[in-house]
């Protein structure tokens, strides 16, 4: 059984890096079909092939292509009407002879689309029917008698995931643009929430005057139940950050430490953040620099909240 599925995934990845060499300017050609459709993006196939190419729709939508699956014998009975002159479609098929398909590539013509082509025979009616032909050809299925779509349809799979995002990058998609397109779940949390949906707030935060005593910063920190305390100016802008862990460390180098004044053994200048920002920024600064808390600033720099790692646990994002 091992041996079987060590040579399955053998001859899968043999028919990825395949393809890897055959990547031409047809390639390039596809993708600027896919970025330039001013209507969507029309994926058909049959079969194991229509599985793929329903994936492939599913890809391009969520990364900025707008998309669709059209099953190719439900088109031939009217859901053609779905494709237009502005739209490219993009057709799979390893034999590019598959009856379902090839009855619809003269009315496709018809409509005025561009067509695609992921097919494994160069010479097939598919292949040429199209405008951009990619071959996904391989040398042969992982299944060991030769008959289930196996390798060819890992091919196509994997060279669909190319077009998605090769298209992803040229149209410059960015993460705030995946985060419109992914609202639910935990992904959607993750791409979503910003620092002022999750960051804590008013008494929940501890901010200290410059020349407050070190063991009012103390009784500050001790009284939000937070971590640290922003120190701020005359004129409530933020100069720097006390830890608790701070207060301990100059408690025990100095006695007389806590009737000193905060600004004798703040942190200047530390790390900080926006409201408007998004919380997965917050969570890889506080991750980068290994720090506690990070005080979020209004446009002003004066503190209206103070973000932690178990606010982004209990927010799902973590």
């Amino acid at each position: 059984m091992l041996d079987r599925a060590r040579e399955v995934l053998e001859v899968e990845a043999a028919a990825i890096l395949a393809l890897r060499e055959r990547l031409d300017n047809s390639f390039k050609s596809a993708v600027q079909l896919i970025v330039g459709c001013k209507g969507r993006v029309v994926v058909t196939g049959i079969g194991k092939s229509g599985a793929i190419a329903r994936k492939i729709a599913g890809t391009l939508a969520s990364t900025g292509s707008p998309a669709l699956f059209l099953h190719p014998a439900e088109g031939v009975h009217g859901d053609l009407g779905m494709v237009t002159s502005q739209d490219v479609v993009v057709a799979l098929s390893n034999s590019g002879e598959t009856d379902e398909l090839t009855v619809i590539l003269p009315v496709l013509k018809r409509i005025g689309a561009k067509l695609i082509s992921l097919v494994g025979r160069s010479d097939s009616s598919l292949a040429r029917a199209s405008d951009v032909v990619l071959d996904v050809s391989v040398e042969k299925e992982a299944c060991p008698l030769g008959l289930a779509p196996t390798a060819s349809t890992t091919a196509m799979l994997a060279l669909g995931d190319a077009l998605a995002l090769a298209a992803m990058e040229a149209r410059s998609f960015t993460e705030e643009d995946y985060a419109v397109l992914h609202p639910g779940g935990t992904l959607g949390r993750r791409l979503t929430l910003k620092v002022s949906d999750v960051m804590r707030t008013d008494d929940r935060i501890a901010v200290v005057s410059e020349r407050d005593l070190v063991r009012d910063v103390l009784f500050a920190i001790t009284q939000a139940g937070a971590g640290a305390a922003a120190v701020t100016d005359a004129d409530g802008r933020l100069i720097g950050i006390i830890t608790d862990g701070d207060v301990r460390r100059h408690m025990l180098a100095d006695d007389g430490c806590l009737h000193r004044q905060a600004s004798e053994i703040m942190t200047a200048n530390p790390r900080v953040i926006s409201p408007d920002q998004f919380a997965t920024e917050g969570m890889r600064i506080l991750e980068m620099f290994k720090i506690g808390e990070l005080p979020v600033l209004d446009e002003e720099r004066r503190p209206v909240g103070m973000l932690m790692m178990k606010d982004l646990f209990r927010a799902g994002i973590v």
